[in-house]
């Protein structure tokens, strides 16, 4: 039955809770423990009832309750330190940002992703990349960053995760209620919900706007679920990466393009756009459409103008999980739109295509960012050689090494996955700052002051809240599953809170590997069931619905488990989220990754196990691959690649048995009078020393901050002044340079080269050159060199710019330069020409490049 009348009710707090509801719909609550104790203090059950969400909890309470904690003495004192600590964090002034970059003028910055991770009573969320993207908002709300979010909001979110009896992983899908999440529709002027209208073929979808405040910060919404959309229309934000291609282009051109109109009608222009991954891209269409239509500008006056203020940090390292959609769906739903760009359909078309050439060629989002941003990442310095390899293509030419593509390893927002009892440690030992400058390496030294005992202490306890969460949800599992009451009963005995536990939870795709580790059954039941040595493995993760090689994976993990050897040393948990993680990296001795390389573009989970005091196992890719140290942890293999992936696999699990046996093993056992294992405990202070001062979401955001946000919210101003004067300056150059790059030639290069060349000395070259309508201004003449390879090549080249000597007149120009030998061995050395120009992001943009033959 639809009703004739819609309304909200709210929770009737007594006026000295009040507090309780401004701190319920902040998630500064999420990563502030005492916070979150706060809740937990009114209603335990409640509080876990309501899958820790505070609005539904306070809509819940019984108001006998409330009118009791109106009276507790106690917890109101607890309530006005809480409420006051938040008034003191949202309204302070003295942020990392204020203090050393705020100044009038400053930069807004738009952070898009199709997910954010932020708290698991906001099930919008798949993965690690989601998490990513709530840290990085938390992190920016602690250093005061003028940045906001901007996602979509969906109705089913991602699924909800349940076993067969089979062990064969089944999918629900239910219903997020917006109105008992910590979010609240945005509001125009006159009361009603700000909404933002979207072109679709034959229709107009209509997305109203929601927020959620993360700390200082909002994040923006949109949702399609309305009276005012079709069935069809309203379905596109119900689920997160589910549906056809269609679907996904459907929620891209919301995010991309409902995005930035979003942020208009908001009254929201921002400097910067930051793509969270490809499927926000069409945001720089967007961006240049409104430029065009406000400034009247060309096409290519906008994208300069628009794709200074852009930032693209790619997530993935192969071809095959990029989206790209065919030319035939593309025409589908930018038909319309490629004429308010000014282009014809090849033309719009080729900017998300690798060879703009290929009319057959699919349309890909991270070509299209990559095209249109001016800064590109990869997420960890491993995945920024693999992006470069990757996308070289788009720039004919350019060595790899120096393929506009860096890196910034991701981090971890720290406060949001240490215990309450790892906090308490750090706060008594480390100080407060740990939490205002967790990047300061200084502070992470005093770890070594944490007494043994205490450290050990605190961590068995968590060890031990995890067995007993454990087998509270195998047990909960095997109910509704209706297993024999036996095996119900038997859930209560798996585990043992004081055996060494390895802990392995991420997304179940192939890639990871997630049975290496059970490759050999008989020895793997050895090492478990030691009677004297004891080791016992935890598994959680969801596999995409649609991926059933991941779906078997699970299936042999669960089989395994149901094996009478393995039944009390090994649990597989369902339904992996934010909950079930933050028990894992709290309470695990040992955390443990298999990536086959170099497929994981970073990896998170192992920083967030850090910081509490677990040890990493990982093979080296991602981000272990530069973190790794022999006291920090232990490396599965060497980061060698074999062509045949069974026998890598066959190495890389033998790898596993060895370590866990000749070393982690009895590291862990090896117990003193006092029964503390000092040279586990000493490793585990090691890792805590060297690799949560770095692997932060603070040191993470400052990097984007002055790397990326900050040059290009400048650069952004800078071509944007006068009425985008040197933004249509340098289309114009650029349509100049184009024109002409064809009658470019290298005349000859000249060299006096001995037949052996002393350290200390210089080789100096001589070079003409013909510009032909270009003048010397316009181009960078270049020598690359370096030692050779085996192969004759060039390895690992310098560069060294030409000095311009003088003209020879009809275009000749010479230069000349000198070649530093540093060092001795066999050297070489090519000539180049690129173009310059002091408004260009690189010498790259242009996609021009010339070498001598």
């Amino acid at each position: 039955m639809q009703p004739i009348c819609t309304f909200t009710i709210v929770p009737s707090l007594p006026t000295k809770l009040e507090h309780l509801r401004d701190l319920a719909y902040n998630l500064w609550w999420c990563w502030n423990l005492e916070a979150v104790d706060l809740f937990r203090r009114l209603d335990r059950e409640l509080w876990e009832e309501s899958g820790h969400n505070p609005v539904l909890m306070l809509g819940a309470v019984k108001q006998e309750r409330l009118e009791e904690a109106a009276e507790d003495d106690g917890f109101l004192a607890h309530l006005e330190r809480i409420a006051q600590r938040f008034d003191r964090y949202v309204q302070s002034q003295n942020t990392w940002y204020e203090k050393h970059h705020g100044s009038p003028g400053a930069p807004c910055i738009a952070y898009f992703s199709a997910e954010f991770g932020l708290t698991e009573c906001m099930p919008i969320y798949a993965g690690g990349m989601a998490v990513l993207a709530g840290d990085h908002l938390k992190s920016a709300s602690d250093l005061g960053l003028p940045l906001m979010g901007v996602g979509l909001l969906y109705q089913e979110g991602y699924f909800r995760q349940y076993l067969n009896s089979d062990g064969w992983q089944r999918e629900l899908y239910p219903k997020n209620d917006f109105y008992n999440m910590p979010i609240q529709l945005e509001q125009g002027e006159d009361g009603t919900p700000v909404t933002v209208q979207v072109d679709y073929p034959g229709r107009k979808v209509t997305a109203q706007v929601w927020r959620a405040q993360v700390g200082r910060l909002p994040l923006f919404l949109l949702d399609t679920n309305i009276p005012a959309n079709g069935r069809q229309d309203q379905d596109i934000t119900d689920e997160l990466y589910g549906g056809d291609l269609e679907m996904r282009i459907q929620q891209e051109i919301l995010l991309g393009i409902g995005g930035v109109r979003a942020l208009e009608t908001l009254g929201i222009r921002p400097t910067i756009c930051h793509m969270n991954e490809g499927h926000s891209a069409f945001l720089a269409l967007e961006r240049i459409r409104i430029l065009m239509e406000e400034r009247r500008l060309s096409f290519a006056e906008a994208r300069e103008a628009a794709s200074a203020g852009n930032v693209f940090t790619t997530h993935t390292p192969v071809p095959a999980g990029i989206d790209r959609f065919p030319p035939e769906l593309m025409d589908k739903y930018f038909s319309d739109y490629y004429p308010e760009l000014g282009l014809s359909r090849e033309e719009f078309l080729a900017l998300g295509r690798r060879n703009p050439a290929d009319n057959g060629e699919p349309f890909s989002m991270a070509v299209l960012a990559l095209r249109l941003a001016a800064h590109t990442n990869g997420v960890s310095r491993l995945h920024g050689r693999v992006a470069r390899k990757m996308w070289q293509s788009l720039w004919p030419g350019v060595p790899e090494d120096e393929v506009p593509i860096t890196s910034i390893t991701n981090g971890i927002h720290i406060p949001s996955w240490i215990s309450f009892d790892m906090a308490r440690l750090y706060d008594r030992y480390l100080g407060h700052r740990w939490l205002e400058r967790p990047d300061d390496q200084t502070i992470w030294e005093r770890v070594d002051e944490i007494p043994d005992e205490e450290l050990w202490r605190t961590h068995e306890r968590r060890r031990g809240r995890l067995v007993a969460f454990v087998r509270q949800r195998l047990r909960e599992q095997l109910e509704k599953r209706g297993a024999p009451l036996s095996e119900i009963e038997r859930a209560g005995e798996v585990l043992d809170p004081e055996a060494l536990t390895i802990g392995f939870a991420r997304r179940f795709a192939t890639y990871k590997r997630a049975t290496l580790i059970l490759r050999d059954p008989a020895r793997l039941a050895s090492i478990l069931n030691d009677a004297d040595r004891p080791v016992q493995i935890i598994f959680a993760g969801k596999a995409h619905p649609q991926d059933n090689p991941g779906k078997e994976l699970i299936q042999q993990v669960v089989r395994l488990c149901q094996r009478e050897e393995f039944r009390q040393r090994m649990v597989f948990i369902e339904d992996y989220d934010m909950c079930v993680a933050r028990y894992l990296v709290q309470g695990a001795d040992i955390w443990l990754n298999t990536p086959l390389r170099p497929r994981e573009a970073s990896g998170t989970s192992g920083m967030k196990a850090t910081a509490n005091g677990v040890i990493n196992m990982s093979t080296l890719d991602g981000w272990w691959d530069e973190a790794y140290e022999p006291e920090t942890g232990w490396a599965i293999g060497r980061g060698e690649l074999y062509e045949d992936l069974n026998y890598q696999n066959d190495i890389e699990s033998r790898a596993i048995y060895g370590i866990l046996e000749k070393e982690i093993v009895p590291l862990f056992y090896a117990r003193k009078s006092n029964g503390l294992p000092h040279k586990w405990i000493a490793q585990m202070k090691a890792a805590m020393r060297a690799i949560c001062p770095v692997f932060n979401t603070n040191r993470v955001i400052r990097e984007y901050a002055e790397r990326f946000y900050l040059p290009a919210a400048q650069r952004y101003r800078h071509l944007a002044e006068d009425e985008m004067a040197r933004a249509k300056a340098l289309a114009q150059w650029k349509s100049h340079l184009h024109e002409h790059w064809p009658e470019i030639r290298i005349d000859n290069v000249e060299a006096e080269v001995p037949a052996e060349l002393r350290v200390g000395a210089e080789l100096q070259v001589r070079t003409q050159v013909n510009l032909g309508a270009l003048d010397p201004q316009d181009v960078t003449v270049q020598l690359y060199y370096g030692p050779l390879d085996t192969k004759g090549e060039i390895s690992k080249g310098e560069v060294m710019a030409m000095k311009w000597v003088e003209s020879n007149g009809d275009g000749g120009h010479v230069f000349v330069g000198a070649i530093p030998a540093r060092t001795s061995g066999r050297y070489g050395y090519a000539l180049r020409i690129l173009p310059h120009h002091e408004d260009l992001s690189n010498p790259y943009e242009p996609g021009l490049i010339l070498w001598a033959c």
